[in-house]
């Protein structure tokens, strides 16, 4: 017959002999944790803005989306470009994206009447034709309020 360990119980006596095995002390700081981290979680969902998470979708700021693909000159569209976007009247670029595997990139404006413009900049493409391609001419979109842009970038040789 199996011999059963006796079980050790904490005992709340006001002397200085309180009697605690090992493992009966973890199970009550486990159970402290989960129930702090189970009251965090449900803090986190009836109270997002406290959580420090993302607005609500009904909160969600308006914005124009300028969407586009960038072509070659023999009408293949182009994997890993860098595009950047810049305010028509700033001088640098605010906005950088990279075309994907078919070649389209998008990338969200603030919402408004805006002038962009839009460029491919090839300074650390790497080309796998034998033909160097070379950026094609600035494109500039205009924006009225919150709306989705296409353009098409056309590379050169």
């Amino acid at each position: 017959m199996p011999r059963k360990r006796p079980r050790t119980a904490i005992t709340l006596s006001s002397g200085p002999h309180r009697t605690a095995s090992a493992r009966s002390a973890r199970v009550p700081l486990r159970l402290l944790l989960l129930v702090v981290f189970c009251f965090s979680l449900c803090v986190c969902l009836v109270d997002p803005a406290r959580a420090g998470s993302a607005p609500a979708p009904g909160e969600e700021k308006p914005y124009a989306l300028i969407f586009g693909t960038v072509w070659t000159p023999e009408g293949q569209s182009v994997y890993g470009v860098k595009i950047k976007i810049r305010r028509a009247d700033d001088k640098r670029a605010k906005w950088e994206v990279y075309s994907n595997r078919v070649g389209e990139f998008a990338q969200r404006v603030p919402a408004g009447k805006q002038d962009y413009v839009v460029w491919a900049d090839l300074k650390d493409f790497k080309s796998s034709g034998p033909n160097k391609l070379q950026a094609g001419n600035p494109v500039t979109v205009h924006i009225e309020n919150d709306e989705r842009v296409d353009i098409g970038l056309h590379l050169i040789k």
